[in-house]
C-alpha cells in the first residue's frame, strides 16, 4: 500500500463544530472514513446509504470511534429517483444548512442493467441519482453561506466520455468500462457547471478522484478485467496502485474543510491537491452546461 496521508489526519487541527456534511454511500469504503474523519472534527454528520442496518451499525461504529459525535442516518437508494426525493426531504428537516455534500456512493463495472427509472445503472447511480440529490439541496447548501459540493469521480474518467445522444445504452453493444468512465466523467460535467450555476450563492464544488482503493467496488471485476484495466489506464502512471480506505478518504476530506480551496472551485483533486490530470471533455464548460441540461431533462421525465 503506498504511503499517504490519512483521512483523520487531514482533519488535525480542524474543528467543525457547528458544520453540518452529509454523505452518500457512507455505510463503507471511503464514505464510512470520510464520516469518521469529519465526525471526529467535531461535524455534525448525516450518514445515506441503501441499507438501514449497515447505517445503524455505521452510526454505532462512529460514536466508539468519535465519543460524543454526533450523527443522523437517512435511507438512501440512488437507483430510485423516488426514493432520492423522499431521502432529500428527510436530510433538509434535519439539516436545514448543509456545509459540506459529499456525493460519494457509487458503483464499479456493474453487468448491464437499469435503475427503476430506467437508466443504466452506473450513470444512473453515479450521476443521475447524485445530479437530482444535488438539486433537491441547494437551499439547505446556500443557506450554510459558504458550502461545498466534492463528488466521488476518478482517473478511470478517462475510460469512457458521456454520450449525449445515447447516455442509457439504448442503442449500443454495452461495455462497462466506457459506462463506467462514462459516469465519471459525468460527476466532473456536473461539478463545472454546478460550481458555474451555484457559486454565487457561495457553493462551490469539487470532483475528486481518490486513488485506486481497496474496497468492494472491484466485486464484478475478473482476472481478465484487471488485464484490460490496466491497459486501459496505462497512460495514468501509478494508476493502479493500491491504497487503503482510510488513505483514499483523504482527498474528499481534504476538498471539505482545506483553506486552500476558499473562493476556488470546479477543480478536480487528487493526493490532496488540486490536478490537471483530466481529460479534455470532462473539463469543457460548453459540454458541462449542455450535460446538465441533458441530465435535468432526465429526471424531470422519471
Amino acid at each position: 500500500m503506498t504511503q499517504r496521508p490519512t483521512a483523520l489526519q487531514v482533519v488535525e487541527g480542524i474543528d467543525l463544530s457547528g458544520k453540518t456534511c452529509v454523505i452518500t454511500g457512507a455505510s463503507s469504503g471511503l464514505g464510512r472514513e470520510s464520516a469518521r474523519a469529519l465526525a471526529a472534527a467535531g461535524a455534525h454528520v448525516v450518514l445515506t446509504a441503501r441499507d438501514p442496518d449497515a447505517l445503524a451499525h455505521t452510526a454505532q461504529w462512529i460514536a466508539g470511534e468519535a465519543p460524543g459525535a454526533r450523527i443522523s442516518a437517512v435511507p438512501l437508494d440512488l437507483t430510485a429517483l423516488a426514493g432520492v426525493r423522499a431521502a432529500a426531504s428527510a436530510i433538509g428537516d434535519i439539516a436545514p444548512v448543509i456545509d459540506v455534500l459529499m456525493n460519494n456512493a457509487g458503483v464499479m463495472f456493474t453487468p448491464f442493467g437499469r435503475t427503476r427509472d430506467g437508466f443504466e445503472t452506473q450513470i444512473g447511480t453515479n450521476h443521475f441519482g447524485h445530479f437530482e440529490l444535488t438539486r433537491l439541496l441547494v437551499a439547505q447548501l446556500a443557506a450554510a453561506g459558504s458550502a461545498r459540493i466534492i463528488a466521488l469521480s476518478s482517473g478511470g474518467h478517462v475510460m469512457g466520455d458521456v454520450d449525449f445522444d445515447d447516455p442509457n445504452w439504448e442503442s449500443r453493444e454495452y461495455d462497462k468500462f466506457v459506462a463506467y468512465g462514462a459516469s465519471k466523467t459525468a460527476n466532473i460535467l456536473h461539478i463545472v457547471e454546478a460550481d458555474r450555476r451555484l457559486r454565487g450563492s457561495g457553493i462551490r464544488a469539487y470532483a475528486v478522484h481518490p486513488g485506486t482503493v481497496a474496497t468492494s467496488l472491484g466485486r464484478y471485476m475478473s482476472r481478465a478485467d484487471f488485464a484490460r484495466l490496466r491497459e486501459l489506464t496505462a497512460a495514468r502512471a501509478g494508476a493502479l496502485d493500491l491504497v487503503t480506505p482510510e488513505q483514499g478518504a483523504a482527498t474528499q476530506v481534504w476538498a471539505a474543510v482545506s483553506p486552500e480551496l476558499a473562493g476556488r472551485g470546479a477543480l478536480y483533486l487528487e493526493d490532496c491537491r488540486i490536478s490537471d490530470a483530466v481529460a479534455p471533455y470532462a473539463r469543457d464548460e460548453q459540454r458541462a452546461a449542455d450535460w446538465w441540461i441533458i441530465s435535468k431533462k432526465c429526471c424531470d421525465r422519471a
